[in-house]
């Protein structure tokens, strides 16, 4: 999909649009454990299930956003996920509810992996992910503080999400139908920089279990051991979000003059202490003050890794990947934090999911320094190729071999006169 066919403000919309699902975890599980004969496990579980089939759509439709058509793609994802998510918010089955959420889950991973696809083909790739977390925490902040105010029921976080993806669907007017894969030099096939992308995609599951392990469980932290009420529970998320507009902007602003190591490496040391802090928060202003640093913190830090992985391939299937990648940990976050918290309690979760991110913060922070140092390619193109037919943001630097020779000078400094 070319940056040169696609604007950015569709790809805004369906970045929000796939994202919200995680961003809404700890509302979604928590009505769907209070609002259903389900068990704080069970309720986790199911939405380690909407996430994983997230995932699964990101890892099968990688290669193919280009060839199915992203203007296909997304309306199938946004239907997949009005009709799984609006299904599952209009029963109280619990066998329905689950297949609702695993049916919409498959809808948001579609719609993440054209967003995905199309942002990686951006001139600015940096900016337009800052502008679709912008989208989704302002989005996701306002749900956070109008959902407690409509009533009791599982079925609401639920029902916001599908509304978000109705709300999308006329802009998937602006995107492309699909394109026939472009044979050239570099091979339609072959992933770039392998080695670096495959470690960066073996450590993101870690990276977002940790974060998602918190972020599932954050809600019966305020209420069961900082005895808060919903409302306030709700109201120091919105705030959190909030603060993450702002780090949005902030990383925006900066975009790539602190590089990529610094944020992605010191950030992730930051959200480690930041996890720890919200985990053993017994009170308001220990949560607070701990989801809040958190919640500053985390979308910065993602941004520059979303960007990360579009630098490594053009054509954004590193983007997709990297990011189902993520979407593995997202799922297996819910359940991890139900069961550590559960077996251990919330502080001993918060430390060893801290330890976690300190680890994992070394490869990743080795990735941004490897391929931040690494000039860009020279891609050789003989004499007579149809150059014209390969993507202009495939191609950093090009060197075209000419046949014809030069014009051999006469000397090199004669005089210049009439008759030469």
């Amino acid at each position: 999909m070319s940056a040169l066919r696609t604007p950015p403000w569709p790809l805004v919309a369906l970045f929000a649009a796939g994202y919200l699902a995680p961003y809404l975890l700890p509302t979604t599980v928590g009505r769907l454990d209070s609002g259903l004969p389900l068990t704080a496990t069970q309720a986790g579980a199911i939405g380690s299930a909407l996430l994983l089939s997230s995932a699964t759509a990101g890892f099968l439709l990688a290669s193919r956003v280009g060839r199915t058509g992203p203007r296909v793609l997304a309306r199938a994802g946004l239907a997949l996920a009005a009709l799984g998510y609006g299904g599952a918010a209009l029963t109280g089955a619990v066998p329905a509810v689950v297949a609702g959420a695993v049916v919409g889950g498959f809808g948001s991973g579609t719609v993440t992996a054209v967003a995905a696809s199309g942002i990686a083909g951006q001139r600015d790739p940096h900016r337009v992910t800052t502008l679709g977390l912008l989208g989704v925490s302002a989005l996701a902040g306002a749900l956070y503080l109008t959902i407690p105010h409509l009533g009791p029921g599982h079925g609401l976080p639920l029902a916001a999400i599908a509304l978000t993806a109705l709300a999308v669907w006329p802009l998937t007017g602006r995107l492309s139908g699909p394109t026939a894969p472009a044979r050239t030099a570099v091979g339609y096939g072959r992933l770039p920089h392998l080695r670096a992308g495959l470690l960066l995609a073996a450590a993101m599951p870690c990276w977002s279990l940790a974060q998602n392990a918190l972020w599932g469980v954050s809600g019966r932290i305020g209420l069961d051991q900082a005895h808060l009420g919903e409302v306030t529970v709700g109201a120091v998320f919105a705030v959190a979000l909030g603060a993450g507009l702002l780090g949005v902007v902030g990383a925006g602003a900066l975009g790539p003059r602190l590089g990529r190591a610094l944020p992605i490496g010191a950030g992730t040391a930051l959200i480690a202490g930041c996890i720890a802090l919200s985990a053993a928060a017994t009170d308001l202003g220990a949560f607070a003050g701990g989801e809040i640093a958190w919640n500053l913190l985390y979308p910065v830090v993602l941004s520059y890794v979303i960007a990360l992985a579009a630098s490594l391939d053009p054509r954004g299937r590193w983007t997709v990947l990297v990011g189902s990648a993520s979407s593995l940990g997202t799922a297996a976050g819910p359940l991890a934090g139900s069961v550590l918290a559960a077996g251990a309690g919330f502080p001993a979760m918060g430390r060893v999911l801290g330890a976690g991110l300190l680890l994992v913060a070394v490869p990743m922070t080795a990735v941004a320094l490897r391929t931040g140092r690494r000039p860009l390619p020279v891609v050789e193109v003989p004499a007579g190729a149809p150059v014209a037919e390969t993507p202009v943001a495939e191609l950093p630097v090009v060197e075209v071999r000419v046949e014809t020779p030069a014009v051999p000078a006469r000397r090199a400094y004669d005089t210049a006169s009439p008759n030469s």
